[in-house]
């Protein structure tokens, strides 16, 4: 079986770190984010993954050349235009169509499926399409239309936000289809899978749903990112809590490398992740923030609500928090505030930043 998955945008919503990374290459729970989707569906029975890529491909050759023996075929499936979020099915057709059904996912979500299940149910019904839905308490945040169902699963069709209220279910990002989508989907020309595709096998029947029981959250924006670590934390702490750490210091949920640091006296989490090779000095306070790989936290400084990018350093006694979001090689001075400000790559900042601000 195959899959696909759609890792093309060029993540501007989630600078500066999309200035270092392509965003599924970004660590998540400390695993690009990637390789969460790719283990979903090898637990799936999927045996070959395409990527459709546009953004910096030949970061993805690198990627492809360390996972080399990951125990899935990955290839790329390179659009020299932008093709939207069905146009890339299209283009991938050589890959995918060996006549079995297929899957899509969006890089952009983090979430726990359980993909055999929405296998069986697309089959059970034998219509092209199936879509995995879940329940939002803000549909109109996440820029999608609500999806009306039938009790059965078949979907009546999308209702757009703003005209009338029709529930609070959403199109998670996650698809099944059937070889015959490739009549539908040229790999010639952009194609939205929402505003397109999607409506149209509605109108003729041919699309059911399945909800999400897993958690789901769409992690483009860094708010929503860390909002999508406190959620698979969660998710950790309830189906593999030895993946968790504990010790001295720990409270909640806490995801630490074997290879980070720990001074004395520190109080970490709850909703914390911390990457490979951190430091974290003496008297630390960390909560419900990311710390990416190589990062350093001076002693007695507290970073909260925030990401803090690969090799950056927070000084002595300095205050980080508001979603704020460190790019790759920032460094904070001593005794500083920082709030809210999202800080481009290879900065020193020794002054206060009192109010949300972009720091180029």
């Amino acid at each position: 079986m195959k899959g696909l998955i759609l890792v093309g945008g060029l993540g501007t919503q989630l600078r500066p770190l999309t200035l270092s990374k392509p965003k599924p290459l970004i660590d998540f729970g400390n695993k690009p984010q990637l390789l969460h989707l790719v283990d979903m569906m090898k637990r799936a029975g999927v045996t070959e993954v395409v990527l459709a890529i546009h953004y910096r491909p030949e970061i993805m050759d690198d990627f492809l050349e360390t996972y080399a023996d990951y125990g899935v075929k990955i290839v790329l499936s390179v659009e020299t235009t932008p093709l939207g979020t069905a146009g890339p099915i299209g283009l991938a057709r050589e890959h995918l169509n060996d006549g079995e059904p297929f899957f899509v996912m969006n890089c952009d979500v983090a979430c726990d499926i359980n993909l055999r299940s929405l296998l069986d149910f697309h089959k059970s019904h034998g219509k092209v399409g199936t879509i995995m839905t879940t329940d939002v308490d803000e549909p109109a945040k996440y820029g999608k239309s609500v999806v009306v169902a039938h009790e059965t699963g078949l979907i009546e069709k999308f209702v757009e936000h703003g005209k009338i209220f029709a529930g609070t279910r959403i199109n998670c990002g996650c698809y099944i289809f059937s070889p015959s989508i490739f009549d539908r989907i040229s790999g010639n020309k952009p194609t939205s899978m929402e505003k397109e595709v999607l409506p149209d096998l509605a109108a003729e029947g041919q699309l059911y749903c399945m909800r999400l029981d897993g958690y789901w959250m769409n992690i483009k924006k860094p708010p929503d990112f860390l909002e999508g670590n406190f959620l698979y934390l969660e998710y950790l702490a309830t189906s593999q809590a030895n993946a968790l750490s504990t010790g001295n210091g720990l409270q909640g949920n806490v995801l630490m490398h074997e290879s980070a640091q720990v001074g004395k006296g520190c109080m970490i989490g709850p909703d914390v992740t911390i990457g490979k090779g951190c430091v974290i000095e003496d008297g630390v306070r960390l909560a419900r923030c990311i710390l990416l790989e190589g990062c350093t936290i001076r002693s007695h400084a507290v970073v909260l609500d925030s990401i803090v990018g690969w090799r950056a350093t927070v000084g002595e006694w300095t205050r980080v928090e508001g979603v704020s979001v460190l790019g790759e090689d920032v460094h904070l001075g001593p005794e500083i505030f920082v709030n809210g400000a999202l800080i481009l790559p290879h900065k020193k900042i020794q002054s206060q930043v009192s109010e949300p601000q972009i720091i180029m």
